[in-house]
Order: structure tokens, then C-alpha cells, then sequence
């Protein structure tokens, strides 16, 4: 009689496959001890008053404007709130509900001012709405040493495999965004960058060198293309999580990136065998069988949207004319990591509708200088900013008022560019956001070998 071969086990059972719970349960617990450390950084840090003290203006995300700042004690109520339900995760402590005051209260933290958005608080947000839905307090948690109906020796691989799918989209658009002639034949913004650490020691004057910023920036698309892939592979894992760490220690020594570093070097974890943690922790076994329910019908549908979403989403911009680097739509939530050096001059005009006298408005009136650091160069910033100091105007009784910009900015290195219709009243636009940026500069940015660059 011919033996018949096994078939390869579907898709579906995969995803629904048995694996064991540790990685998961150390991911809970390096996640809440890393944003226990960083919200208790922030604060110590003189951040709260910095941020959102000291500004008298905020920036806000578009259907977010209701988003409120608290007053002083209120903050520091709710960072220690958030900071609290943090060392809760970890600890695995009412999981899903510190999980949710976590959430609500970091979300709430990134809309109070779009000026403060960063790529990885964006992940923080994106994990722990995973975290929320996936089993991570099966094992090494308060919460299934109370409750042993709670604790399991294995979960389903699609709890895995998706927090590997959500890190794995840092890397994939990262890389995608560095395929671009700024990155990849003028070392830019990387050689800007590198130039002005020349004042390190021993280290210093290699990274003025242009071979350096030529170097960086092919090795930077390299590792992000092929860093995945390494981690997946069980043979290159190890080697390839040492490179995830001297990368990203590199990137926090050279530039100031806040915790993205520290962020990925622990969520990469995940990409290790689901067991890899008993190697250095002893688990208490749970002496009953437990059968997850298939990955099917409506939860297969919600997960297969998640992903969808995050692997189109940041390929919006390709909906829009022009550079995304010079017109900023689509960049947010798109993993557009260390691509674009902008620098801007701005003035506001403005004149009174009336009898046509006009005034010029600095924006540092208003804004504090991070604010203005960021909003000098992004073009929906500039724009809300105008409809900021027309309410200012009618409100101290000048009268109806348009607003116009004088927005000159520089793109890796450029000599600096009109962004923004000088003649547009920014308060008065339509609600396409292409109606008033004007098209990118067409020179080459700075040239690294250039002695006078």
C-alpha cells in the first residue's frame, strides 16, 4: 500500500494552532514596565509643564478638537493615573480594565496636541489596543493566580502572530519611505544630521565624512527591508535580534529620538519562539486542557481588517499629488521614520476686510518654540494657526479679518521654498488641503560633498 504524505496544514489551522503562552505573557509585562518608565521619565523629565503647561495654544487633530488640556493638577493627575494602570499591565493586575484606562489615557495624552506626535506613541496606541483583545495575562499575572480559570499553559498563534504583523509594518514602510533619490543618492537627511555630531569624540569627525551619511543611509534601508525577515527565520533570529539592538542603539546615541529605540528593541521580542522565556522563568503549569476557539467568522473578518487597514493606510498619500515629504499629507501613521529635515520661516498678514489695513504677525506670539519648530514646515499646522489668530483679532475687536502666510521652507537642505499660495486667505479655504501648498522645489537637496554645503 503507497503511503500517503501528510497535506501541509491550511492558513486557518495555523493561525488556530495551540502555542505556548510565555512570550506573550513577558511581552505584558516588558510593554507596562517600558511605559511605567517612560510616562515616569515625562514627568520627571519638567515634560507636562513644558508641553502642555507653559502653551497657551494647541494644535489639534482634525474631529479631535473637543480634546481638552487639563490644568496643572490635572495632569499630574492623569499621568499618574496612566502611570499606575501601566505597572497594573505588567503586572497583570484587573488586566483588561488597567489596559483600557491605559489606552484611553495615553490616546487622550497624544490628542491633547498634535504638535507631540511621534511615530512609536502612535504603536504604543496600536499595541495596546492589540494587548486589550489578546490573552497576555494568562500566565505570569496576579490575575490568573486569583483566578485559575484565567490561566493557560498555550494560546492560539494569531495572538502572536499579530503582534508580529503590527511591528512588523514599523520596519516594511520605514523601508519603503527611505526608497527615494533624498535618501538614497544625496545621504539626505542623514548627512545634516551626522554633520552636526561632528563634535563627538573619537567618533566625531568620521561622521562629517560623506561616505559616512552614503553608508548610514543604504545600511538604515537595508537593515529595515531585511530586519523582518531575519527575525522570523529561526536560524538568523538570535543574530538578528543582536543587530535590532546595536541599530537602535546607534540610532538613540546618535539622534534624539526619545524611546523609539528602547520601544522596538522590546516589542521585537515577540518575534522569538512563543517559548523562549522558560529558558530563564520558571511557569506554573495549569493542570487542565484548555481549547481556544477557532479564529473564525466575525473575529476572523475584525482581524482581517485590522491588517488590511494597516497595510493601506499608509499608502494614502499615493492619493495625492506631489511629495509627501514637502506637502506632509498622508505622513502622519505612515512609519515615515528619520526621512525629511524641514526648517521654516513664518509670518503671518493680516488684513483688516474692512479698510484693508494689515499687520504682520509673528507666530512665536502664540506658540511656544517646539510648537513653532513644528508647525513652521507643516502646512495643516499653518492653517490652523491661522484660524487661531483670525478668532484673536475679531475677539480684541479689530474686526472680520483674512489671513495670509508668508511660508518659506527648507527641504533637506534646500535653499528655501515658498510653501504655501502667499495670496490665500487660510481662513477661507476649502476644505482640500492641496488648494493652497504650493509644488515642491525642484533643486536637489544639499549636496554632502560639497565644501560649501
Amino acid at each position: 500500500m503507497t503511503e500517503v504524505a501528510p497535506s501541509a496544514p491550511s492558513i486557518r489551522e495555523r493561525l488556530n494552532r495551540e502555542v505556548d503562552v510565555a512570550s506573550l505573557a513577558v511581552f505584558r509585562i516588558l510593554f507596562g514596565t517600558l511605559m511605567t518608565f517612560g510616562l515616569g521619565r515625562f514627568l520627571i523629565s519638567g515634560w507636562v509643564e513644558e508641553l502642555f503647561v507653559r502653551p497657551s495654544f494647541f494644535f489639534k487633530y482634525k474631529g479631535f478638537e473637543w480634546v481638552e488640556v487639563w490644568g496643572p493638577t490635572g495632569l499630574y493627575v492623569h499621568f499618574s493615573i496612566i502611570i499606575i494602570a501601566a505597572i497594573c499591565v505588567a503586572l497583570g493586575l484587573f488586566y483588561r480594565f488597567s489596559l483600557v484606562i491605559f489606552l484611553i489615557g495615553f490616546t487622550w495624552i497624544q490628542l491633547m496636541d498634535q504638535t507631540n506626535y511621534l511615530n512609536h506613541y502612535y504603536l504604543v496606541v496600536l499595541v495596546s489596543a492589540l494587548l486589550l483583545f489578546l490573552p497576555a495575562n494568562a500566565a505570569l499575572s496576579i490575575d490568573a493566580h486569583r483566578d485559575p480559570n484565567i490561566a493557560r499553559d498555550t494560546v492560539p498563534a494569531w495572538t502572536v502572530y499579530l503582534l508580529r504583523y503590527q511591528v512588523a509594518m514599523v520596519y516594511i514602510f520605514a523601508a519603503v519611505a527611505k526608497v527615494g533619490t533624498d535618501w538614497l543618492f544625496h545621504a539626505q537627511p542623514l548627512s545634516i544630521w551626522l554633520s552636526a555630531r561632528s563634535d563627538l569624540p573619537l567618533i566625531g569627525p568620521w561622521l562629517a565624512e560623506p561616505w559616512m551619511a552614503f553608508a548610514m543611509s543604504w545600511g538604515g534601508l537595508l537593515y529595515d527591508g531585511a530586519i523582518v525577515g531575519f527575525l522570523l527565520w529561526r536560524r538568523s533570529r538570535p543574530y538578528a535580534y543582536i543587530a535590532v539592538i546595536a541599530f537602535h542603539m546607534m540610532t538613540w546615541a546618535l539622534f534624539d529620538i526619545g524611546m523609539f529605540p528602547f520601544i522596538m528593541a522590546v516589542f521585537t521580542t515577540i518575534f522569538f519562539a512563543p517559548d523562549w522565556p522558560r529558558r530563564f522563568i520558571e511557569f506554573k503549569s495549569v493542570d487542565r486542557e484548555i481549547t481556544s476557539r477557532p479564529l473564525g467568522g466575525w473575529r476572523l473578518g475584525v482581524v482581517m481588517i485590522w491588517c488590511s487597514f494597516h497595510l493601506i493606510f499608509p499608502l494614502r498619500h499615493l492619493a495625492h499629488s506631489g511629495d509627501v515629504l514637502w506637502n506632509e499629507i498622508g505622513m502622519r501613521y505612515a512609519w515615515k521614520v528619520m526621512v525629511r529635515e524641514k526648517m521654516g520661516s513664518i509670518t503671518y498678514r493680516v488684513e483688516r476686510l474692512s479698510d484693508g489695513r494689515e499687520w504682520q504677525v509673528n507666530p512665536g506670539d502664540y506658540l511656544e518654540p517646539r510648537q513653532l519648530s513644528e508647525m513652521s514646515s507643516q502646512p495643516d499646522m499653518i492653517a490652523q494657526l491661522a484660524h487661531h489668530i483670525r478668532a484673536d483679532f475679531v475677539q480684541r475687536g479689530r474686526g472680520e479679518v483674512a489671513v495670509r502666510v508668508d511660508a518659506l521652507v527648507s527641504l533637506n537642505g534646500r535653499p528655501a521654498h515658498r510653501m504655501i499660495d502667499p495670496q490665500a486667505d487660510l481662513t477661507r479655504l476649502s476644505k482640500c488641503l492641496d488648494a493652497y501648498i504650493l509644488p515642491e522645489p525642484n533643486q536637489p537637496p544639499l549636496d554632502p560633498w560639497s565644501k560649501d554645503g
